[in-house]
């Protein structure tokens, strides 16, 4: 049997996110009534030429991509039930890599997201019969919650058993606080939404646990991983250099966790969280600017060399969530800070960016699995 890498639902994250970008960029961006935006709050037929053609693109995006996403997902995790069990083992008893086996975690919630998001969007009576979804959805993340805290928790305390070399530890050790944001903000986005109270304090409770306990290993990944980097003499081979970015996605989830806390405090609560919403989103996009300027920098000589020749390698599907993470907390920031044209210009091109980059990957990847013709150097 052929050897099954988990990463490889970084894709499906991918296509997700990127369908997730329009569905954000549309709800912070464009005026419509309270709540989440719908394909009839748009109202085509009474805009210019211009703007019907420019928010029917963005339509066609985020339903495109959510179709390649479950598609992908579906594909992915039949191989994942299929996969050795052996290969498996191999893989968690070794600390350095076994963050990966987190990857489909990631990628089932952001299902959910993309369910909420451009899924509801299109289909009305999905928009108005959401509050009856709620408790379906708090089960079915309930369980996913709880296999990611049991999973997560055996990954660190095989960590703390075994004797593994920490210089060698990379940037993707941050798929561990990258799955707990991802559920983080996932039930955040319920406890915000449910009008139940029973629901909404449920879901706030059990993020504040998984989101903790995430935000915490973020902070401690981050300053071990700085801390080897810096004791290094150069930097890691190729495969894992695309994990420097994948910090970004990371600071998204957290600010969107706590901008959804804000919004459960309002509606539970009576809480008036203006000025909170404004330090937190505008705060962690700031952040996300500069160390995208710093990653991008440190990556210059990896696309010059090897990016952009003929070489693939399943890491390089994690470029996709920095960019996808960018353009989604620049829509929140276009909401609550200040409106302008660069800003939204700016998450327009991230966009495009994200998209162009998802079929390229693709595109390799179906080259090395043998399924287009081309040569493609694989590992």
């Amino acid at each position: 049997m052929s050897k099954f890498n988990p990463l490889i639902f970084l894709m499906s994250l991918g296509a997700g996110g990127i369908a997730v970008i329009p569905f954000a960029f549309l709800q912070y961006t464009f005026e419509h009534g309270k709540g989440l935006i719908q394909i009839s709050d748009i109202g085509h037929g009474t805009l210019s030429l211009f703007d019907e053609l420019f928010f029917t693109s963005l339509e066609i995006t985020m339903a495109l991509f959510a179709i390649i996403h479950v598609v992908l997902s579906v594909v992915l995790f039949a191989k994942l039930f299929k996969w050795d069990k052996k290969q498996y083992q191999e893989l968690l008893s070794d600390p350095l890599k076994n963050a990966a086996i987190l990857a489909p975690f990631i990628s089932i919630v952001m299902t959910m997201n993309v369910f909420i998001g451009p899924v509801r969007f299109f289909i009305p009576e999905f928009a108005e019969n959401l509050q009856l979804l709620m408790l379906p959805a708090l089960v079915f993340w309930g369980v996913l919650w709880a296999l990611l805290i049991k999973t997560d928790i055996k990954l660190l305390k095989i960590s703390f058993e075994k004797n593994f070399d920490v210089s060698k530890i990379s940037f993707g050790w941050l798929l561990h606080p990258f799955a707990l944001g991802m559920m983080t903000v996932t039930g955040m986005g319920i406890a915000a939404m449910a009008q139940d109270a029973l629901i909404a304090h449920t879901a706030a409770f059990m993020s504040l646990v998984s989101g903790t306990m995430g935000f915490f290993l973020l902070v401690v990944k981050l300053i071990s991983i700085f801390k080897s980097h810096f004791a290094s003499p150069s930097l890691p081979e190729k495969q894992f250099l695309p994990s420097f970015l994948i910090v970004i996605p990371n600071i998204t989830l957290y600010a969107i966790s706590a901008f959804r806390f804000g919004h459960y405090l309002e509606n539970q609560f009576s809480e008036h969280l203006g000025p909170y919403f404004l330090i937190i989103m505008t705060a962690a996009f700031a952040f996300e600017t500069w160390y995208l300027l710093f990653g991008l920098g440190l990556l210059k000589e990896y696309f010059r060399k090897h990016f952009f020749k003929k070489e693939f390698y399943v890491t390089q599907w994690g470029l996709v969530c920095p960019v996808v993470a960018y353009a989604v907390l620049g829509s929140f920031v276009h909401k609550v800070f200040v409106p302008n044209p660069v800003l939204y210009g700016a998450i327009v091109l991230t966009l495009l960016v994200a998209v162009v980059l998802f079929f390229m990957l693709l595109m390799r990847q179906l080259r090395c699995s043998g399924m287009v013709s081309g040569s493609m150097e694989c590992s």
